[in-house]
Parts: structure tokens; C-alpha cells; sequence
């Protein structure tokens, strides 16, 4: 049997039956399709999402189904042990991938070897309204001093990224239960002396929220544990820390705001120049101007 050249990894556990209709389809219509996905269904007794998975007719599906509820952590680890592409791709039960993510991923890591795992943007789908969520750091020097210092932003996104699974293999590292809901950060913390990570500029991933969500079903671990990853991370990687504390104190002031009216309408501007402030209504109306020591 021919060796696929990635491993969509799925683990599911109660998904909302078109949430997980739409993950899989998204998936399916990749402008990239040398791929095996593997769905684990760690909630053996809801048999409507085998169901589910066994009704799209593709060669490429294969359906897992736990004896009994593992839990996340065992079950992304066992999908890991499973898999037998070069490169794996993380694909939560209700995120939707962007049609080239695959393509784009594939393309950047072949190009560089030296890159264990790469991601890129987000869409946020809030009722069913997408908004665009903050550019990401994109090199891996910024992407570990995200991961050891911004405590409730884990880069790359773990549901939209793709990890080259001889870093896993050689380095030994693996998702750790201790840290679950938020295996997926430690994951990454872990790897951070044994690869380089990459984001791309392209939006790879929709992410949609519903009550389902392990953000939301599980708020209270996801605000208490990422504070704890990032002490101990700092702890474990100080020149980071300290290289961080350095950019927060030196950061310099941004050149130029907007205060804006009901949310939207360009209103007061702010901007900084040549060690001076000035303060102008609707762009074009000096409202005061303050200079600088």
C-alpha cells in the first residue's frame, strides 16, 4: 500500500452531526489530496457519527472507534501512533480547513526541512459571521516568545497546523494528559528545543465557535493552565523571557490610532511624529499638539 504523504488526524467525541459534516467535507475538497484521514471516535456509543463518517464514500477515510472514552490526550496520541504519513495534520471535529491549506503546508515544509511544524491564520465564525482574527507572528524566533510569554495565545493554531512527524518521533515528545484542555499548547512548548516553527500569511483555517467547543465546555482549565505553561516555560527557556521583558519596555509607540465613533467611524487621530503628538478631528481639524522631552 502506497505510503500517503500526510495523516489528517481526527479525533471526535460527541461532535454536532453538521459540524462534523462540514469539517470532513472540508477536508475532502483539498486542492491537495495525497492524504489518509484517520477519524477516532472517542465517544464509542454514539454510533450516529460513525454513521456520519461512514457515509462519505472516499478510499482515503478510515473510522477508529475507542473500546471505551480515553480522552483527548490519549486519543490525539494514539491517532499519532496510527498514522502513517511523512507529515501530520492536526484537524479538530468542528474546524473548518481553508481548500489549499493542505497545498500551502505541504509546499512550505518541503521547501524547509528545517521547519518541524507550520501554520498560518484564522477565521473566527461567530453566528455564522466570520471576522478575521489578529496576524500572527510568522518566523520562529517571534513564535517561541509567543509560546513562552503570551499566556492565552498558543501559535502556531493547533487545528490548522501540520507537523513533520520525524520531529515527534526523534524527539519523543507527545501530548501530555497532565495539561489537558490545553495539551495542544504544552505540545508545542515541549518542541521548542527540538524544531523551528512557521507561520503563513495565509488564512488556513475557520474556526467556529459553539457551545461545544473545548475553549467553552472546559472554561475554567483554559483560563487556569495556560498561566502555569507560560511560568513554567519562562522558567525552563530565560533568555526568552528576559529578551521578551526587553521588547515590552523599548517597545516603540505606535505612530498613529484611531478613536472611533459607535465602533466604526473614523473619529479622533492620534499620531506620534518627530517627538511630538498631535491630536486632529476627522483628519484634518488640529486639535491640540504636545511635544516630547
Amino acid at each position: 500500500m502506497k505510503t500517503p504523504k500526510i495523516s489528517v488526524l481526527t479525533p471526535m467525541y460527541n461532535t454536532r452531526p453538521d459540524d462534523l459534516r462540514a469539517m470532513i467535507e472540508s477536508i475532502l475538497n483539498q486542492t491537495y489530496g495525497d492524504f489518509e484521514f484517520l477519524l477516532l471516535n472517542d465517544s464509542p456509543e454514539n454510533h450516529e457519527l460513525e454513521q456520519i463518517v461512514k457515509s462519505f464514500n472516499d478510499v482515503r477515510i478510515k473510522y477508529l472507534a475507542n473500546e471505551k472514552n480515553m480522552g483527548i490526550t490519549k486519543s490525539r496520541n494514539k491517532l499519532i501512533e496510527l498514522a502513517r504519513g511523512e507529515y501530520l495534520a492536526v484537524a479538530d471535529h468542528d474546524d473548518i480547513s481553508t481548500p489549499n491549506r493542505f497545498e500551502l503546508e505541504v509546499g512550505f515544509l518541503d521547501a524547509n526541512p528545517h521547519i518541524g511544524a507550520v501554520g498560518g491564520n484564522v477565521i473566527e465564525i461567530r453566528d455564522g459571521v466570520e471576522y478575521a482574527t489578529q496576524r500572527r507572528p510568522m518566523h520562529d524566533h517571534d513564535i517561541k516568545l509567543s509560546l513562552i510569554n503570551d499566556t492565552y495565545v498558543c501559535n502556531p493554531v493547533h487545528s490548522g497546523c501540520m507537523i513533520r512527524k520525524s520531529v515527534l518521533i526523534k524527539s519523543g515528545v507527545r501530548y501530555r494528559e497532565e495539561w489537558s484542555p490545553c495539551e495542544d499548547r504544552m505540545l508545542f512548548v515541549d518542541l521548542i528545543p527540538h524544531t523551528c516553527f512557521h507561520n503563513l500569511r495565509d488564512v488556513v483555517l475557520k474556526y467556529v465557535w459553539t457551545g461545544e467547543n473545548t475553549t467553552l465546555r472546559h472554561w475554567q482549565k483554559m483560563y487556569d493552565i495556560p498561566p502555569i505553561i507560560v511560568a513554567n516555560a519562562r522558567t525552563e527557556y530565560p533568555v526568552y523571557y528576559d529578551e521578551w521583558k526587553w521588547t515590552q519596555r523599548n517597545r516603540p509607540m505606535r505612530q498613529t490610532r484611531w478613536i472611533k465613533l459607535f465602533g466604526f467611524i473614523p473619529f479622533i487621530k492620534i499620531r506620534h511624529k518627530h517627538g511630538q503628538t498631535k491630536i486632529y478631528l476627522f483628519d484634518f481639524i488640529q486639535l491640540a499638539r504636545v511635544k516630547h522631552d
